[in-house]
């Protein structure tokens, strides 16, 4: 791929070169606005994170590890964690403007019980064999919450109640999401105005997206070509780079274990100084 190419790759959201930034706080305070731009390899970290700007799912896994609800609002099971009962959101919307409903969430929970409606927000769920840890299962992102139990692809129809809603996919090549105005979560998520996330294969292509200010955090960049480069930092170290990160951004103090795109949340986590 040609210098040019890469320019023109690029013109589509993240053509403004990156402003100096210094001092960046990974414990800073949130800050709205800006486009936050990731270059990942073609694994599954676009459609990783692409889920977890667009879909909720019932609870999910704080940074620090703790456990919260998402589109639950409390849950309770009986002695044996087999049988148990869920209170929903009722501000949560679909992207299409239509109302979180509790068929939408029974379509998700019917993959692993059987779900019953109690009330237009409450509903039990009753497992074939218990399983106390249910609450940390519902956070992952297989079990994402859509409408009428659509499927989550192609990107570009994705249809869910999360921070950002798609303006624009491609499965395996570009996603971008805008913020959506209103959302539940306004004032603890989904800092950004827009996130874009785009796929190059080419580990030296991205470290040298990251280098020429096209993105703002790179996914597996060059080693070799990050070396030197002022204005950015590594994660989780140098000698163990998963992400690249220019100073212009901020991050939670600690990011999820389990992945280096911080389980996928990235996109509503994280922010632009």
């Amino acid at each position: 791929m040609t210098r040019i190419d890469r320019r023109a790759l690029f013109a589509s959201g993240a053509a403004a070169a990156l402003l100096a930034a210094t001092g960046a706080s990974l414990a800073g305070t949130p800050k709205k606005g800006g486009t936050l731009r990731l270059a990942v390899p073609r694994d599954d970290s676009l459609e990783q994170v692409a889920r977890g700007a667009v879909f909720d799912t019932m609870t999910e896994i704080a940074p620090d590890g703790t456990l919260r609800g998402e589109l639950a609002t409390g849950w309770q099971t009986d002695a044996e964690a087999r049988v148990w009962n869920f209170d929903l959101r009722d501000d949560a919307v679909f992207h299409d403007d239509e109302p979180l409903q509790i068929a939408d969430v029974m379509a998700v929970l019917a993959e692993i019980g059987r779900p019953e409606a109690l009330a237009p927000n409450r509903l039990r769920l009753e497992l074939a064999e218990a399983n106390p840890g249910l609450p940390f299962l519902l956070a992952d992102s297989r079990f994402v919450v859509a409408r009428a139990g659509e499927t989550v692809s192609p990107l570009r129809k994705a249809n869910g109640t999360g921070c950002y809603r798609v303006e624009r996919a491609e499965d395996g090549r570009h996603f971008l999401g805008r913020r959506v105005e209103g959302h539940y979560k306004d004032g603890q998520a989904g800092w950004a105005d827009a996130v874009e996330v785009i796929v190059i294969p080419d580990p030296a292509v991205r470290a040298e997206a990251l280098r020429d200010g096209y993105v703002d955090i790179a996914a597996l960049p060059d080693r070799a070509g990050m070396r030197g480069t002022r204005g950015v930092r590594f994660h989780p170290s140098e000698a163990d780079m998963a992400l690249a990160v220019s100073d212009a951004v901020g991050m939670p103090r600690q990011i999820a274990g389990n992945g280096a795109l911080d389980d996928g949340r990235i996109a509503e986590r994280w922010w632009m100084v």
